[in-house]
């Protein structure tokens, strides 16, 4: 932080050419995306860092670009990289002739991670076209002209910014879709500005690959910054937000899930809790700014200004109402206790799940095996194609742990399998439920969503993050009209085929099937405990 306040400055506006303070949510994601690990030697690059790749996800006009900016000209000339810990009396001043910091130095304190500059730093600022980094491109321009760091970089062009060590290849640069000659270079940094519209259609996966590429090529590393990505388009931020691995810094602070961003009280409220550490921010402009953008477009309007990730039209699930019916604290279910049991298969394409809800409204993933494993399986895991060994094993202990009331599986692919559990654990119990039956399945659709969204009903779940991305992934297909009622019936779908489902199915089973078995009495003995941590 000392070292951006003491070289860059404000770009534009009534400050422009004052230093350049970072706001506090950019502090608190730049002192995480430059922690060290504890193990890290002089001589570490990127592994020197706990996090390999930085997701900085905020609402629109927070100050992500000059912020971006501000961490170019960090990695460009400033101590980014890990130079051993500090002794006693130890302290950093600039290598660079002329820089005014040289009579000020930073002194560290005993055991501070200390820093140095690249030697010959790349640094690519990318995007899908070079309109969509102009933002970061014009904030760091007039951030170096305009301050200490003109007397360091000599000169900034339109096309690229030389290093100071004049080497041929050191340089900020822009790259875009279109960069076929400057992508795969070796870079000591990638910036991906919003990664959210980085799609397999318009290119930007595989771009997005070959870039981290080149930064693991030279002990470089990437950051994304964006705004929150709209579930249906399958993005880039949208992989590396749902991806399990450890190295990936997902810093996203969304307003509480209560707030409804349609009603304007709650809608000032999610502005300030989005822009509290913007207040440069006027809340009247932006406010006036969503509500003309929600004429035509909601999901877009919450996504840009409510900092939410919000699917376009044809979202089934309010993920705010799922959110909230998230049970409070951890929930262990007794051995024994009476559960219903959802389950819908897959062959090699789609995915497989088993979902167990209790009768009274609790639902959860059970676990299964010496590695608790969750009852949820991709081919991808398993050598392109679902194991139904591993799924009749996990069946096997589920009925054994609990007592299956009834259990609804979707047959297709499965019908020699639930035959087996329905003549192993009970004929009446495990019945054949086809999810391509319109009428029932909208019915069923409707009775659990219902039950979600009320208030005051007793459904908890166990929020699990991959059925909450099969429940976000869900999209409305419409179908007939029933001759009846007149209304227009629907069933699920997927945005792309990327975009699985099948836990969201497996949890509208399991909820049915709690629904009929309470109906046919299956309540009327000893309700069952739980312990509660």
């Amino acid at each position: 932080m000392w070292w951006i306040e003491q070289h860059c400055v404000v770009p534009d506006g009534d400050n422009a050419g004052t230093p350049f303070v970072p706001s506090l949510d950019h502090r608190v994601y730049m002192a995480n995306w430059y922690e060290v690990r504890s193990t890290a030697k002089v001589g570490d690059r990127a592994a020197a860092f706990r996090y390999r790749i930085g997701l900085w996800v905020a609402a629109q006009k927070v100050g992500k670009s000059p912020g971006v900016a501000a961490e170019t000209c960090l990695e460009f000339v400033g101590p980014c990289l890990f130079d051993g810990w500090a002794a006693e009396g130890e302290m950093y001043i600039c290598p660079w002739a002329g820089c005014p910091c040289m009579d000020t130095p930073y002194f560290y304190e005993v055991g501070e991670p200390k820093g140095r500059p690249w030697p010959t730093p790349r640094i690519q600022l990318a995007a899908v076209v070079e309109d969509q980094v102009e933002n970061t491109w014009g904030a760091l321009v007039p951030m170096i002209d305009d301050g200490p760091l003109a007397n360091v970089i000599p000169k900034t062009g339109e096309a690229f910014i030389r290093h100071p060590n004049r080497n041929r290849d050191s340089r900020v640069e822009i790259v875009t879709s279109k960069a076929d000659g400057k992508l795969g270079a070796r870079i000591s940094a990638g910036k991906c500005d919003e990664t959210g519209l980085w799609t397999e259609s318009n290119g930007m996966k595989k771009f997005e690959r070959n870039l981290r590429r080149g930064a693991g090529g030279m002990g470089g590393r990437v950051s994304h910054s964006s705004n929150p990505y709209d579930p249906a388009e399958n993005s880039v931020l949208q992989d590396q937000m749902e991806s399990q691995l450890p190295d990936i810094l997902k810093h996203h602070f969304p307003p509480p899930v209560h707030l409804d961003f349609a009603l304007k009280k709650d809608r000032m409220l999610i502005l300030k809790w989005n822009y509290a550490s913007s207040p440069w921010v006027d809340l009247r402009t932006v406010d006036a700014e969503s509500v003309a953008l929600m004429e035509t477009s909601p999901a877009e309007a919450e996504r840009f200004y409510g900092n939410r990730v919000k699917a376009g039209s044809g979202s089934w699930m309010d993920m705010a109402k799922w959110e909230a019916k998230k049970a409070a604290g951890p929930i262990t279910v007794s051995a024994r206790t009476k559960v219903c049991l959802g389950f819908d298969g897959s062959d090699n394409n789609d995915h497989t799940g088993i979902r167990l809800e209790t009768l009274d409204g609790h639902q959860f993933l059970p676990v299964y095996g010496e590695k608790r494993l969750k009852t949820y399986w991709k081919p991808s895991d398993w050598q392109g194609k679902i194991p139904h060994s591993e799924v009749n094993a996990a069946m096997s202990e589920l009925a054994s742990e609990f007592e299956i009331v009834r259990a609804y599986c979707d047959p297709m692919f499965w019908e020699t399998d639930i035959d087996n559990w329905a003549a192993a654990y009970g004929e009446k119990k495990f019945v054949k439920w086809q999810t391509n039956r319109i009428s029932a399945m909208h019915a069923s659709l409707e009775r659990f969503r219902t039950d979600v969204y009320n208030t005051d009903s007793s459904f908890t779940h166990d929020g699990d993050p991959d059925v909450e991305t099969h429940m976000r992934n869900a999209i409305i297909r419409s179908r007939n009209v029933d001759k009846l009622t007149g209304l227009r019936q629907y069933i699920l779908g997927k945005p792309t085929d990327h975009q699985k489902f099948d836990l969201t199915m497996s949890s509208v089973l399991a909820h049915e099937a709690v629904c009929d078995a309470i109906a046919d009495g299956a309540r009327d003995e000893k309700e069952d405990e739980y312990v509660y941590f």
